[in-house]
């Protein structure tokens, strides 16, 4: 292995139709790792991130998907080992687009959802892909977390609250699974120029105010990029973070330094 960049087999990323999950599957092709990438409803999206990364040369596979249902994930496991031998990570990209709310707003509704899609979906990735990594000697999960784990962002309970939750799990799996090879990191992401943040900034969610009052917390005056997401969920699962496990890396401008 010594040289290599990766172990062999692909980069499952869990949400890689999404405006961040798109980009850090390119960079996982730009790397040199093949890629599955899963979607749930948008097939168009992912059919564009498909067709980049095979103009990247890159080998990729798309495979629809819904992390609430178990039998999909477990049906996911066997295509991708079909298609590309093994899986050596398993990125956690998914998220679904959450109102902006108080704590003492939201309702059971609400909350039920942002568990079943969130913690639910990603206990059931864990449980459908673990085995798998057993099984080929070791691998390694990188999961997409939020920045709101270092300062609180008010009225982002419905993402933060969930991704808090997984970030329990992420450290779980580091301390169970090292035995087995398995690492298990997160990248904890702030405001970046893609995905939900661009949904609800162009549905009026953030104005100028919140832009303000959010960027006197980030030490760099701008919003991320998501290849820089990309950047640090490639490094994360790489052979060069092979002594990393457990961790977080806060890719957020410095938010709540």
């Amino acid at each position: 292995m010594t040289g290599r960049r990766f172990p062999d087999g692909c980069a499952l990323i869990i949400g890689g139709s999404g405006g961040i999950g798109g980009v850090v599957a390119q960079e996982f092709a730009k790397a040199g790792s093949p890629v599955a990438i899963t979607y749930r409803r948008r097939k168009e999206k992912a059919d564009q991130v498909e067709a980049a990364i095979t103009e990247l040369g890159g080998n990729v596979t798309s495979h629809r998907v819904t992390t609430g249902e178990r039998a999909t994930i477990d049906k996911l496991v066997e295509d991708v080992r079909a298609a590309h031998g093994r899986i050596h990570t398993v990125v956690y990209a998914a998220a679904m687009l959450t109102a902006q709310v108080d704590i003492a707003d939201v309702t059971h509704d609400q909350w039920n959802e942002a568990v079943e899609q969130d913690v639910n979906g990603f206990f059931n990735v864990v449980k459908a892909t673990l085995p798998e990594l057993r099984r080929s000697g070791g691998g390694s999960y990188v999961n997409l977390g939020s920045a709101g784990d270092l300062w609180w962002p008010q009225k982002d309970v419905l993402s933060v609250a969930p991704k808090g939750a997984i970030e329990a799990l992420v450290r779980g799996i580091a301390k169970e699974e090292g035995v087995n090879g398995i690492r298990a990191n997160s990248v904890l992401v702030g405001v970046i120029e893609a995905g939900m943040f661009k949904e609800l900034t162009a549905a009026g969610v953030f104005d100028e105010a919140w832009t303000r009052d959010v960027q006197k917390l980030l030490c760099l005056k701008r919003w991320g990029q998501p290849e820089e997401i990309g950047h640090a969920a490639v490094f994360l699962a790489s052979n060069q973070a092979g002594y990393v496990t457990g961790q977080r890396i806060a890719v957020a401008g410095g938010f709540g330094v």
